[in-house]
Order: C-alpha cells, then sequence, then structure tokens
C-alpha cells in the first residue's frame, strides 16, 4: 500500500513542477504524504492548496483526516465542518464530524452531523456527482448532469432545487424562480426549498413575494430562529424597520450575541440613517466573536467611521491567523486598508487593498475579454438603422430615471439629489433591465450576440410588453410620486434595450475623473456583482470600454443622455441640479440642492456620505496612492486625459 502511494507520488510531482498551484495535484500529493506518515509535508501540500483554491472542500476534509491523524480531534472537527460548509456531498467529512461529536459527548450534534450524512448518501448518485461539481466550480458540467437527469426524473426535486442553485450562480434568476416555485409545489413541506425560494426572490428583488414566503415560515414555528431572521431580512428589504427590528431582537433573545445577527441588525439601522445604533451593533457582533470580518468591514464600509489604535491591533491579529475562511480574509483586508488609509499609511494601505482584491478575484469569473466583446457587439449592432426602424414601439411611460455609469461614480448622489424632490421616488439599483438583457440572450451561451441582435427582430408589441413589465415590476418600489429613479451603474450596457422599449425615459451618465472613480472601485468591496473592480488593470480596462460605448451612444441616440460630472456637481451645486431637472422636466426645487437633509433609506455604500454636505476633499483622495497606480494609468490609455468626452454630444440641457 505505501509502495503505491510512494509511486503515485512520483507521478505527481511533474505536474506540481509545471503547475505549482494545480489543485488536483496537491491534493493528491497530500493526500499521499499523509498515507505515508509524512505529515508536515501532507500539511505543506494542503497550505498551497487552500492558499490557491482557499473554497475547495476537499482540501479541508484532507486536513481533518490529517489532523485526526496526528491526535487533534477538536482541531480536526473544525477542518470537518468548513470542508462541509463549502461541499456538503462530502460524506465522509460528515460521518467523521458524527464520530468526534459523539466522543465529546456532543450527543445531539453528532446526530444531526449524521442524519446530514445519510441525506446525502441516499441520493441517486448522478445527483450527488452535480453536487461535487457544483461545488468545486464546475458548473457548466453540474448543468448538463442536472439537466440530463431531469430529462428522466422531472419531479426530482433536489435535482430541481440544485439546477436552480446553479442558475443563480449563472445570474439565470428567473429559471431559478420558476425550479423552486415547482419543487415547493412539489414538496410543500421541504424547508431548503422553501429557504432558497426566498432567497431567489430576493434576488429578483421581488421583495413582497420574498416576505410573504418568509411570513408563512414564520408563522409555522414563530420561535425559529431560522424563520426568525429571513423574516426580519424580508422585513428590512420592503422598507418596515420596525418589523425587522422587532424580528432580530426576537432572534438574540434566543441566540445572545448572535453575530450574524448583530450584523444583519447593524445594516438595518445603518439602512435607516441610525448610523450610531449600528455602529453598536457591529461592534457587539465583534465582541461576541473577533473572527466576524463582516461587522469588522461593516464598521470600515459606513466611510464615515475611523477605527482605533485597539481596532486596527485586533484586525490585524486576526488576519494572521490561519483558520480564516477565505470570506473572512477578504472583508478583514478591505477593513484593514481603510484603517491604514485613515493613518495616512498609503502603502500598508494599498498593500491590504490589493490583498483583499486578488483574493477575491479568485472567485470570479470575469475577464476583460469577454466584457469588451460584449459592449463591442452594443456598438456594431445597435446602429442607427435599429433605431431607425424600432424607435417609438415600446411602453410611453415616462416615469423612470435611469441612473447609469460605473459605481463609485457619484450616483447615489445624483439619486439623492433626485429622490429630494416631490416628484421622484428614489428606488434601488434595480435588477430588471439585466433581467431583461439575460433573459434576450437564452439559453444558447455559445451565441454570444444573440442579444443585442434580436432588438432587431422584436415585434413592436414585444417591446411595449416588456416595458410595461418593467413599470409594473418596479412598482413595489414606489412610493406614489410621478417618477422614480433606478440607478442601477450596469444599465449603460443597455441604453438600446432601454430606449426601444421605454422611449421616454430619462437616462444620467454619472462620470467621475478616472483615476477616483476606479481607485474607489478598488478599494470597495461589493455585496455582488462589480467582478471588474477587482484588479487595476480589469477596472482600467472596464472604465475605457464604458466611455467608448457611451461615445457610441451619443452617436447614434443624439441628445438622450445627460453626462452629469461628479466633479462639477461638487463644485456648482445648484447649476447642476437646475441642469439636471431642466433635462427630466421637472421644476426647480431647493430641497434637491439640500439633498443632504432629506431623510430616506439609502442602501449602497455611500449612505452616510450623502448624508452631509458636499466636501472636495474627497475628489482627489486618489493622489495618495498614485505612486502604486501605474497599471490603472495603462490600461486607461488615452481615456486617462480624455474622459469627458466632447460634452456637446452628450445633452446640455
Amino acid at each position: 500500500m505505501a509502495g503505491a502511494f510512494a509511486e503515485a507520488l512520483e507521478m505527481v510531482m511533474p505536474v506540481l513542477d509545471a503547475e505549482p498551484e494545480h489543485g488536483e495535484a496537491l491534493y493528491m500529493a497530500a493526500v499521499c504524504h499523509r498515507y505515508l506518515e509524512r505529515h508536515e509535508d501532507a500539511q505543506r501540500a494542503l497550505d498551497r492548496l487552500k492558499t490557491a483554491q482557499p473554497e475547495f472542500g476537499r482540501a479541508w476534509q484532507e486536513e481533518g483526516h490529517l489532523l485526526r491523524a496526528r491526535g487533534q480531534n477538536e482541531q480536526a472537527l473544525h477542518a470537518y465542518a468548513r470542508a462541509c460548509q463549502y461541499n456538503p456531498a462530502l460524506t465522509a467529512s460528515w460521518a467523521a464530524q458524527a464520530d468526534i461529536l459523539a466522543g465529546l459527548g456532543r450527543t445531539a450534534e453528532a446526530g444531526q452531523a449524521r442524519a446530514q450524512g445519510q441525506r446525502v448518501t441516499a441520493l441517486p448518485k448522478p445527483v450527488v456527482a452535480v453536487m461535487h461539481h457544483l461545488y468545486e466550480g464546475r458548473l457548466v458540467r453540474a448543468e448538463t448532469l442536472c439537466r440530463n437527469f431531469l430529462k428522466a426524473n422531472p419531479r426530482h426535486v433536489e435535482a430541481m432545487r440544485l439546477l436552480a442553485e446553479i442558475g443563480m450562480r449563472f445570474n439565470v434568476t428567473d429559471d431559478a424562480e420558476i425550479l423552486l416555485e415547482n419543487a415547493r409545489t412539489f414538496e410543500p413541506d421541504n424547508i431548503q426549498v422553501r429557504l432558497d425560494y426566498i432567497q431567489v426572490l430576493r434576488k429578483r428583488q421581488k421583495f413582497a413575494a420574498a416576505l410573504e414566503q418568509a411570513r408563512e415560515l414564520h408563522d409555522l414555528d414563530p420561535g425559529n430562529p431560522v424563520f426568525l431572521s429571513h423574516y426580519a431580512i424580508e422585513a428590512m428589504q420592503t422598507g418596515d424597520f420596525e418589523t425587522a427590528l422587532c424580528a432580530f431582537d426576537k432572534v438574540l433573545e434566543k441566540l445572545p450575541g448572535d453575530p450574524a445577527t448583530l450584523t444583519s441588525r447593524g445594516h438595518a439601522l445603518k439602512t435607516a440613517g441610525e448610523s450610531e445604533k449600528a455602529i453598536a451593533s457591529y461592534k457587539a457582533a465583534i465582541a461576541s466573536q473577533p473572527d466576524h470580518a463582516d461587522a469588522w468591514y461593516a464598521l470600515a464600509n459606513l466611510k464615515t467611521y475611523r477605527f482605533s489604535d485597539d481596532e486596527l491591533t485586533a484586525m490585524q491579529a486576526q488576519e494572521g491567523k490561519t483558520a480564516l475562511s477565505h470570506a473572512q480574509r477578504i472583508h478583514l483586508n478591505f477593513a484593514l486598508g481603510k484603517a491604514h488609509e485613515d493613518r495616512k499609511d498609503y502603502e500598508s494601505a494599498f498593500e491590504a487593498y490589493a490583498r483583499g482584491n486578488e483574493l477575491k478575484r479568485r472567485q470570479t469569473r470575469y475577464t476583460s475579454e469577454q466584457m469588451e466583446e460584449e459592449l463591442e457587439a452594443q456598438k456594431a449592432l445597435c446602429t442607427p438603422e435599429l433605431f431607425a426602424r424600432q424607435s417609438g414601439k415600446g411602453h410611453d411611460d415616462p416615469a423612470p430615471i435611469f441612473i447609469v455609469g460605473l459605481p463609485r461614480a457619484g450616483s447615489t448622489l445624483l439619486e439623492q439629489i433626485l429622490a429630494s424632490h416631490s416628484q421622484v421616488d428614489g428606488t434601488l439599483e434595480l435588477p430588471n433591465i439585466l433581467s431583461a438583457a439575460h433573459s434576450l440572450r437564452g439559453r444558447d451561451r455559445s451565441d454570444r450576440t444573440r442579444y443585442p441582435r434580436v432588438l432587431a427582430e422584436l415585434e413592436g408589441e414585444e417591446l411595449a410588453a416588456m416595458g410595461r413589465r418593467y413599470i409594473e415590476e418596479t412598482a413595489i418600489h414606489r412610493k406614489g410620486a410621478a417618477f422614480f429613479t433606478d440607478k442601477m451603474p450596469n444599465n449603460f450596457r443597455h441604453i438600446a434595450l432601454i430606449k426601444l422599449i421605454l422611449p421616454n425615459a430619462k437616462i444620467i451618465d454619472a462620470r467621475r475623473h478616472p483615476m477616483a472613480c476606479c481607485f474607489s472601485g478598488f478599494k470597495q468591496l461589493f455585496a455582488e456583482g462589480q467582478e471588474f473592480t477587482y484588479g487595476l488593470e480589469e477596472i482600467g480596462r472596464y472604465y475605457r470600454a464604458y466611455v467608448e460605448l457611451m461615445d457610441h451612444w451619443d452617436a447614434v441616440l443624439p441628445g438622450e443622455v445627460l453626462r452629469v460630472i461628479h466633479e462639477d456637481v461638487v463644485d456648482d451645486i445648484e447649476g447642476q441640479v437646475r441642469r439636471i431637472l431642466d433635462f427630466c422636466g421637472l421644476p426647480f426645487e431647493q430641497a434637491c440642492v439640500d439633498f443632504h437633509k432629506t431623510r430616506r433609506e439609502v442602501r449602497t455604500a455611500s449612505s452616510e456620505q450623502v448624508r452631509q454636505p458636499l466636501y472636495r476633499s474627497g475628489l482627489e483622495q486618489w493622489k495618495a496612492f498614485e505612486p502604486f497606480l501605474d497599471p490603472l494609468k495603462s490600461a486607461l490609455g488615452p481615456v486617462l486625459n480624455d474622459w469627458r468626452r466632447d460634452e456637446s454630444q452628450s445633452n446640455t440641457a
């Protein structure tokens, strides 16, 4: 047996010489070293593997086996739990947890772990294979296997749930919703399906429906902390902060000091403008669990919070721990960047931001080449001929005001200005246009230009129906005003779609100096999406492609987009407010100039900043980091010095 492992190790080593971070080779090397009782070599291989692929469940399972072989059962228990967190299909890890927990006298927990393992073992082998592919990141293979299994077993609920999860990861949320709705019909008592259904409804911003589902679960068992927590989150999403905070408090009565609940409670308080109470809730989460990195980053993400020296030391101590999850390490690095920046230690700040971005980039599938190809297709296919043939056929409602551009370009400020007007409701970064574009792309991902090519093929009735659907689906976010904002920045990629389905909608391009905008994005850890921000070259290329696409929209849709430069708003707030309101056909109101006095929920990273008057100090913060930003400058190319473009092409109302 030992000879076989030695021989296997000899076969693996040339692979690692050629590709030192090869995941499967590192895993096999660790297994071989363990069986050969070379425990230190096994641990070194696992450390390299976890660095390269921090969420590779089998790496954590193998570490559990190694720790158990060394007699370190409690540390092994932690490793096995982490393995199942990343891949719930690892039955060996469930069984090992059950054995260790039973040995520690924790019989109830042992029973739960054993039951989880038995549940996976009872599934058909193809479904277990789907789970392994899904949780190890092989999504295309997982989808193919899952669809094939469902063709033969169309009512298999777990397979439906897994295919919905794959759809969520591909951001095909409409398919995921249908799958989970059907699965819920087949097995109405399946709690995991119902929780997943709530999640997809929330992701699609169907907040009223998500709240109703959460309320149903809550009513089944009002004392269940999981159900209470979901009910609180959905109440928060619909703006019912009183109900949300009450529910969070009930969770904390049952789970005192629960860090996740305290952090979510802090988010609710922050959104409602109760920043001091939010800070207290985040700090309580940290006091309860010092490595709860979500709460550390939540403090940093307030933008106005300043970490004490003791807090900086505590974060550094946590970041130095080897047992941190990938997500914890990401959150801590972004928080450390903020703490160092506030102390004007720009080199340490940049190093922390860079570490956080590098870790985050490993989780994404984003490539600049694919994005540039997508934007080039918009320019090639959305021509004057397209608009001449299809214009005026969409839904004529003039209510939407789209604010587009890049994140961290001042769009939240423009939304706050407009939402301060008596005739405008401020909403959210609504996903509806992105969802419509996904639907038009269809299932065949190999046909890269089906969308926007399909825009030329749609009948007038279809365009009008899509416009009406947008108005109907977004109605829940409105409070009765004649107009409303949609500040999803990525909608700049879909201006043709917007103008064809909603020809009377207004579009504002929020633009900011490229170095300020891009570096601010690089410093920001986004809740989801915006994968292009996790690298200086990537974000620079994205900004450049954005400017070039906006040039195209100016050429083919002259006068339809108002460009608003953030620096101009800071320099001349009243003049820019009048210009924006004129473009939107709205009368001047002083409240728009005094935007910081408006009390409303703000859900973006700039929530605390837009509750303060304008200040110029933020315009050139990037200059302190200039020695580290050469890759960004190179990626921006000529746009670095010509980012405003000829504003005469953009509406200058």
